[in-house]
């Protein structure tokens, strides 16, 4: 006879709940409607420290898209240059980046190569567009085809909040099983994913920003 374990109820827990996501998502449970461009957290909100995750309308052409506002506590032109150093050690400090370099740099863009721990065997090339008067980063992926991607791109906007910086990232994409991705709420899925890249940001600033003032 088996023993009706807590480790096997738990086992057969997650899978009942896998289950019935799935079951939802297919049968369009899920289809809710995408928020607008402009959704913000107010500054009360940011003052929190958590990170504010929307999924947004997505490009013509389909896929999914995100914006994910975040505070970051130094000043804007110290994360600038965190942001910007695409050569920083610090880099590989974050779970999902296996490791990065820089491939081509030419006046105001940066085109770097990284491979990721969510698809190891690809080898991803951005290419990043910076405009520091603005304190916005563009990005593209150079080679979607090769990482299994229709198309993958957005910026990065950075702005003033005192002596803080507010983040938003926005991005749009198009994979196949972008939409379960984006809407999967347990690890592996992009809520998920979002929150770790903020507050590991959050959390790296503070132990490098000595380099960046």
């Amino acid at each position: 006879m088996v023993q009706n374990t807590p480790g096997i109820r738990s086992m057969g827990h997650r899978r009942t709940v896998l289950l019935t996501f799935v079951f939802l998502f297919l049968t369009g449970f899920t289809n809710l409607s995408a928020q607008s461009l402009t959704i913000e957290p107010s500054e009360k909100q940011l003052a929190t420290g958590e990170p504010f995750i929307y999924r947004i309308a997505p490009d013509a052409r389909g896929g999914e898209a995100y914006k994910l506002v975040y505070l970051v506590p130094v000043p804007i032109e110290v994360f600038w240059r965190f942001k910007t150093d695409f050569r920083g050690d610090f880099l590989e400090t974050n779970k999902y980046i296996i490791n990065q370099r820089v491939i081509r740099e030419e006046q105001n863009v940066v085109v770097i190569e990284n491979r990721l721990a969510n698809k190891p065997e690809s080898k991803f090339r951005w290419r990043n567009i910076l405009f520091p008067k603005k304190y916005r980063l563009d990005f593209v992926l150079e080679n979607p085809e090769q990482c299994g991607q229709r198309f993958h791109y957005g910026h990065l906007q950075l702005e003033p909040l005192g002596s803080q910086t507010k983040v938003s990232h926005v991005a749009y994409f198009d994979f196949f099983g972008a939409s379960l991705w984006a809407y999967y709420p347990w690890e592996g899925g992009m809520y998920a994913f979002l929150d770790y890249i903020a507050r590991w940001e959050q959390e790296t600033i503070l132990k490098v920003k000595d380099d960046y003032e």
